[in-house]
């Protein structure tokens, strides 16, 4: 109850938030082009310590097979489809794998089947059109990964779908179920 209770409030302020947003304990925002940031990021803004042993990056929504009615609005949309087991982005009308083979899908004991509720949280403006459970709308700024150095050795249980920013290959990694795979 406590945990619904929590999740309204943040939902309720994040989708009238139009500045920018701090996940996970940073105590600042890197940078003023920045609208989502999340803990772990540069050893500038923690201890360095703490920046080369974060485990922690996003999961992306799991869809049971990629959507075929989105516009240019959404590009830059990223999921895992969980009927090819890859990790895409839809870009310039069409969806970009990301994963270079097949992964592995989500043990079914993990996959969410509650119905959906609402239209998601557009953080950065008051409405976007859009479609996404997590919208980040803004003309001059964007949102940082998580960093990782090295995620293949320092997470231990990868999730598939799992993103992340590999501050030693300076890489874009996603997880595909079976392997990560890096992105210049």
């Amino acid at each position: 109850m406590k945990k619904s209770i929590y999740s309204i409030i943040f939902c309720s302020i994040a989708s009238a938030a139009f500045g920018q947003v701090s996940i996970g304990g940073n105590q600042s925002i890197n940078g003023n082009s920045t609208i989502l940031d999340f803990a772990g990021g540069t050893a500038t803004e923690i201890p360095a310590d703490q920046a080369t042993t974060n485990e922690k990056g996003i999961i992306l929504p799991a869809v049971e097979s990629s959507p075929t009615t989105l516009d240019a609005n959404n590009n830059g949309t990223f999921l895992f489809d969980r009927n090819l087991k890859m990790v895409r982005m839809f870009e310039n009308g069409s969806w970009v794998n990301l994963s270079d083979d097949e992964g592995n899908d989500i043990p079914s004991d993990m996959v969410n089947t509650s119905n959906e509720v609402g239209t998601g949280v557009i953080i950065g403006a008051q409405s976007s059109s859009a479609k996404g459970v997590l919208v980040l709308e803004s003309t001059n700024k964007a949102m940082i990964l998580p960093h990782i150095k090295n995620p293949h050795t320092t997470v231990k249980s990868p999730y598939p779908g799992m993103m992340c920013y590999d501050t030693v290959s300076n890489s874009l990694a996603v997880f595909d179920g079976t392997r990560w795979n890096y992105w210049k």
